[in-house]
């Protein structure tokens, strides 16, 4: 590659062409501007050869669009949520788009700032998974007009775009499951966020053993600040106050991952001594002896609806209304030997 900038003007001249059929080619306008398939396939090797890369920002002031998507998620370094981040960016670089990734660490003011951000880097859509606060800052954003897809979690009082899991199902599957294996006091260990996906956690927790008819002992609940380093601890003392319980349901798999050292720590066995199932799969739970029983989501299906979702809307001649569609996946439950 050469030192300075290569410039569409640079590949017209070794191509022989005028730079309107370079940028044409360039930006993929090749048939309306009736080129041929020959001359754009020679503008585009010539182009690759020479190493040439467009100005991201002439690029956005020409054309008003900047090919970026905002991603903002609760925290890249979550395995969901790098899977899911992985397959969003495969999915949207079909269409020709990048994405910028930001964690907001379940912290509000940290994920309002990242909207202001992104939205001041001219991105041309957001896929985000909020935290509980951030309704305010989302319903801005939806007054400017731009395109977003909320993913994992949503407000129900706002109309926006939204692909998730069915989360109330997920622990349906897996508390019926326990409950069809002989387990009666079941633990259920989850976050203490005021947010739609972990309320249906809790809530079918509670109904699928009413409809069993255990009636729910609020000393087996635990609800974890997300804040706390040493969530470890907290597990542990949890399990040691009680000894009664004959399962756990873990509601997330960062907290299922404090839950196994501390059992570990606790020297208790699984599944004899206590059964454990989590909400979120994860590579450890197949590694770890006992293989760990999980709700798993389907993580390619989320990337691609939700892409699906946020292009519709980049075509508003076809789809002229913000989309309100609210897309509800279905989880799985993988049994192994830890339940």
């Amino acid at each position: 590659m050469k030192s300075s900038r290569i410039t569409i003007k640079d590949i017209a001249r070794i191509a022989e062409v005028v730079p309107s059929t370079v940028s044409a080619v360039l930006n993929g306008k090749e048939k309306s501007a009736r080129i041929s398939s020959a001359l754009s396939d020679k503008i585009k090797k010539i182009a690759d050869d020479m190493g040439y890369q467009p100005n991201s920002m002439a690029v956005s002031l020409r054309t008003g669009k900047s090919r970026i998507i905002g991603l903002i998620v609760e925290n890249i370094s979550n395995p969901f949520f790098a899977l899911l981040a992985k397959e969003l960016e495969d999915e949207i670089y079909k269409y020709h788009y990048r994405i910028l990734y930001c964690s907001t660490e379940n912290n509000d003011e940290k994920g309002a700032g990242q909207i202001k951000m992104l939205y001041n880097r001219q991105a041309d859509g957001f896929i985000i998974a909020p935290s509980s606060g951030m309704n305010k800052s989302i319903k801005q954003l939806m007054q400017t007009k731009v395109p977003i897809v909320l993913i994992d979690r949503y407000f129900p009082e706002l109309e926006v775009a939204s692909t998730l899991v069915d989360n109330y199902k997920g622990v349906e599957l897996g508390m019926k499951h326990l409950i069809e294996k002989g387990y009666k006091n079941i633990g259920f260990i989850s976050v203490d966020i005021n947010q739609a996906h972990m309320t249906e956690r809790e809530i079918a927790y509670r109904n699928e053993l009413e409809l069993a008819g255990i009636k729910p002992n609020e000393k087996f609940q635990l609800k974890i600040n997300y804040t706390i380093e040493n969530k470890k601890e907290a597990i542990k003392k949890f399990l040691k106050e009680n000894s009664a319980l004959d399962a756990v349901f873990f509601a997330t798999n960062y907290l299922c991952i404090a839950g196994l050292e501390a059992i570990a720590d606790l020297e208790i066995q699984i599944p004899t001594q206590l059964a454990v199932i989590c909400f979120d799969d994860h590579d450890l739970f197949h590694l770890f002896s006992p293989k760990i029983t999980a709700v798993s989501q389907p993580i390619a299906e989320i990337a691609k609806s939700a892409v699906k979702l946020l292009v519709n809307q980049f075509d508003t001649k076809k789809y002229p209304v913000r989309s309100k569609e609210q897309i509800l996946l279905a989880p799985k439950l993988i049994v192994r030997a830890s339940s």
